[in-house]
């Protein structure tokens, strides 16, 4: 229908305009930056916890980078479950937004070391890992898992800058703390769960429009140089987040007149 307002996930989406086959263009109530949220971050964590997680009353759920895009979904869809959440993040101000959510136990991993306060306040581990981290943090989740725990890779945003790349995975001591504790790692990758996010987009859009879910979007409003908008922003926009200054999915909007410097 013309005028209806769409979103949609396709290579090349840093543009102006795009044409796209109209299956692959989801239909969404209206042009707010909130429905983009729900677009990858919302589904990932919606999907992934259903599928993989195992979530019922009283289980303990880790959640890193928990502030972030798809962390502050993973919290939320916990909480609803009748979890006992805890949150990494890395400011005063996202430990405050994670306790607005309902995460239980925020931990700044800047003020306080996340392997020691999941040793001494959860002796007994954790029962499932939203981990979209990597590198000391992904061992860190490990060590932490509790009997039969299970951990979700959805991400290792720590490794996505290196020189040479995605560096080679040694297995070190992994197979034997797993086996230990009948524990488990997963991967997680949206794509291959595409049947599923159609009925996914339609529950959070439920979730939503119902005020049972909140859809933090950052952007870039108390970045030095100020909002991001037009295309130019992008670059800014990519810095922010590896910088981990967001709170919240990183938009870059669009002026309705566009006018890119590019």
């Amino acid at each position: 229908m013309v005028g209806q307002a769409v979103a949609y996930m396709a290579p090349g989406s840093f543009a102006e305009y795009t044409v796209v086959p109209a299956r692959v263009a989801i239909p969404v109530p209206g042009l707010k930056p909130e429905y983009l949220t729900l677009l990858v971050s919302g589904t990932t964590a919606y999907i992934s916890l259903k599928e993989l997680g195992g979530l019922s009353e009283g289980k303990k759920v880790l959640v890193t980078a928990a502030a972030g895009g798809t962390g502050q979904f993973a919290v939320q869809l916990a909480k609803k479950a009748k979890c006992h959440v805890i949150g990494t993040c890395s400011s005063a101000e996202k430990s405050a937004f994670l306790k607005s959510v309902g995460c239980d136990r925020p931990i700044n991993y800047n003020t306080e070391h996340v392997g020691t306060v999941l040793r001494q306040e959860y002796p007994q581990g954790v029962d499932v890992v939203y981990e979209s981290v990597g590198g000391a943090m992904f061992d860190l989740a490990v060590d932490a898992l509790a009997t039969r725990g299970r951990l979700i890779v959805i991400g290792f945003v720590s490794g996505y800058q290196t020189p040479t790349g995605l560096s080679p995975v040694k297995a070190g001591t992994l197979p034997a703390k797993l086996l230990k504790k009948s524990a488990s790692v997963q991967g997680f990758f949206l794509n291959h769960y595409l049947p599923e996010f159609r009925g996914a987009m339609d529950h959070l859009l439920k979730m939503y429009a119902g005020g049972e879910l909140v859809c933090e979007v950052d952007t870039g409003g108390l970045s030095a140089e100020g909002r991001f908008t037009g295309l130019e922003s992008v670059f800014r926009a990519v810095d922010y987040m590896y910088m981990r200054k967001n709170t919240g999915k990183i938009v870059v909007e669009l002026p309705p007149s566009v006018n890119s410097k590019l």
